[in-house]
């Protein structure tokens, strides 16, 4: 979330456009919805359709047809967590799914093996995180949580699909450095939500 968090940021300024945080945010989360079907289907697809960049960019195409430059960077985000994010951690993603089923990532080019709990990817993840939160405090990004704007709802989707199972675990599914980052996210989520729930019922 992060990095699609700064991504977003970055090609939102450099085209001058405004860009929704909270979309952005849940776009980046997208792709592993195939950890849902994994398990209702039973068969091992996590990596699969979601994570292709032909998949991305033909969901894409509509929205760049309508909004133009203004959907750049929802799909840098969305794009960002196959291209970047899983291509240096684990790989083993179909990145050029249907036209191939071959994976792809750092690993599968000859590169040590990363995995979450890997000291590298601690360090990157808790980086990457502590430098969008010092950009979303110092531009003032942060307070666009604490709007009422419905749109804010859709925080709900990394609430109960990463934030909350992950700490309804045990042992907890994340590395313990990283466990500050995700109650940070999980909280301002929540009260963003609530914001706008109460809203809606005030």
């Amino acid at each position: 979330m992060a990095l699609a968090y700064l991504l977003g940021k970055a090609s939102a300024k450099l085209l001058k456009v405004d860009f929704n945080i909270p979309l952005i945010l849940t776009l980046s989360i997208i792709p592993d919805i195939d950890i849902i079907f994994e398990f209702l289907l039973k068969s091992p697809i996590h990596r699969g359709p979601t994570h292709s960049i032909i998949t991305a960019i033909l969901v894409f195409i509509p929205f760049f047809l309508i909004y133009r430059q203004k959907a750049t960077p929802y799909f840098a985000a969305f794009a960002s967590h196959s291209l970047i994010g899983d291509f240096l951690i684990g790989g083993q993603i179909q990145l050029l799914w249907p036209l191939s089923t071959n994976e792809y990532g750092l690993h599968e080019l000859g590169f040590p093996y990363i995995n979450i709990y890997n000291p590298v990817n601690i360090a990157l993840e808790f980086t990457l995180f502590a430098i969008a939160i010092i950009i979303m405090f110092k531009t003032r990004d942060v307070f666009r949580f604490f709007r009422t704007s419905k749109l804010n709802l859709i925080l709900a989707i990394p609430i109960f699909t990463v934030l909350l199972p992950t700490f309804a675990s045990y042992p907890l599914s994340v590395p313990v450095l990283l466990v500050f980052p995700h109650l940070f996210y999980l909280a301002l989520f929540s009260i963003s939500v609530l914001i706008v729930v109460r809203g809606i019922f005030k």
